[in-house]
């Protein structure tokens, strides 16, 4: 894998063109005139409780344009559209709508939250634009005919059955508990579905994150389980409610979450109950990886602060929007279309790994690697691939 600090130091191809319109609208073909202007979209939650996973990843992408946009060879400029769903399947459409009608949009990065992809997916296909999703980690996303869909990270049928292979190392009984929301249910089945074929005896539960005000009763059913470790597949406002929650009860078991925990909302939130709780993630570390030390860097100078979850993956994403755009320019036709097709063909190198996308949009089976993580202290700590960590204490 080679680091990559600025667009221009990658291997593009390609000059001049601009595109008037959307999906398979042809774009003129830049013999002449200025460079042209296209459009990267991102969509997540840019407010609301779960606003800083959409932080994270906004800033990434805004990083890989304004680094793209100093590249004088580059050929052509690009702009940023935020379109802010709060995480929420409900008003995803809307926020798609907005990207979907600028016609100048030649791709998306996100959604951010599996719930909203689902509501939102078949609308980008429909408009021909390019899903390069950083986070959402569904594991039936791939499978619901999204004619433009792609995804940089490991889905939840690959870091779920890590995450339960890591707890199994330690524990026989482990009490599942759902959020109820697309991606909980999701990783929660595929958590389960593992350890149970590793011997292990699991006890689901529900938590619903719509209808959840009070984690105490469920906490309590934690505790009263006998259960030896708690695998939470929700997000972290709520997790940080249920990790005070266990706390008040005194559960000392293993306490473990997916991706959607991993945040400085759930170590702010929790406090010291959130202290030694577990994260599996598809996802780098760009504080620690040496592929990403001149993006961490560079985000750092910034944003004064470092990169956390899923920035790293989301500047990949919109670096292989950018990619692209180059290849579909050099080929004559900047269309929404033709970047499309750029995105399936790509073969991209990036801080997180080589990026190639299978036939379904996804990585190919065995590839991207899952981390496990540590609250300590208040600080989350990179453990490691997850399939070389060593047992819970």
């Amino acid at each position: 894998m080679a680091a990559v600090a600025v667009v221009g130091a990658l291997t593009l191809t390609g000059c001049g063109s601009s595109s008037s319109g959307g999906g398979g609208l042809k774009a003129d073909s830049g013999s002449g005139g200025g460079s042209k202007t296209y459009t990267i979209a991102f969509e997540g939650p840019l407010s609301g409780d779960n606003a800083q996973l959409g932080i994270n990843e906004v800033n990434g992408v805004e990083l890989a344009i304004e680094q793209a946009n100093a590249d004088k060879s580059l050929g052509f400029k690009l702009k940023l559209l935020k379109a802010d769903d709060v995480g929420d399947p409900a008003k995803a459409p809307a926020a798609a709508a907005t990207v979907i009608q600028d016609t100048n949009v030649m791709g998306v990065v996100g959604p951010s939250f599996s719930g909203a992809t689902q509501a939102v997916g078949g609308k980008y296909g429909d408009a021909g634009i390019a899903i390069v999703n950083p986070s959402a980690s569904n594991g039936e996303l791939q499978d619901q005919g999204f004619k433009t869909w792609h995804r940089v990270i490991p889905n939840d049928y690959a870091e779920g059955p890590a995450a339960a292979d890591w707890l199994a190392k330690s524990v026989k009984k482990v009490i599942v508990v759902s959020d109820k929301s697309a991606y909980g249910d999701g990783v929660a089945g595929a958590v389960s579905k593992e350890l149970k074929a590793k011997g292990v005896t699991v006890i689901e539960q529900a938590a619903d994150a719509t209808a959840t005000k009070d984690y105490g009763p469920i906490a309590q059913t934690v505790k009263s389980s006998g259960a030896e470790a708690l695998f939470y597949a929700g997000y972290d406002a709520q997790g940080a409610q249920f990790a005070k929650a266990l706390k008040a009860v005194d559960y000392t078991g293993v306490r473990m979450s997916g991706n959607g925990v991993k945040s400085d909302v759930f170590t702010k939130g929790a406090g010291d109950a959130g202290n030694g709780w577990y994260f599996s993630c598809g996802c780098a570390d760009a504080t620690t990886s040496s592929t990403a030390k001149d993006f961490a860097a560079a985000y750092k100078a910034k944003f004064n602060t470092d990169p956390s979850t899923y920035s790293p993956e989301a500047y990949d994403a919109a670096n292989i929007v950018i990619q692209a755009i180059k290849t579909a320019k050099g080929k004559g036709s900047v269309t929404r279309s033709s970047v499309n097709d750029a995105v399936s063909a790509i073969d991209y190198k990036g801080i997180t790994g080589d990026i190639k996308f299978g036939s379904n949009g996804d990585l190919p089976e065995g590839s991207g690697v899952v981390n496990l993580y540590q609250d300590e202290n208040g600080t989350i700590k990179s453990l490691g691939d997850i399939t070389k960590a060593a047992a819970a204490k």
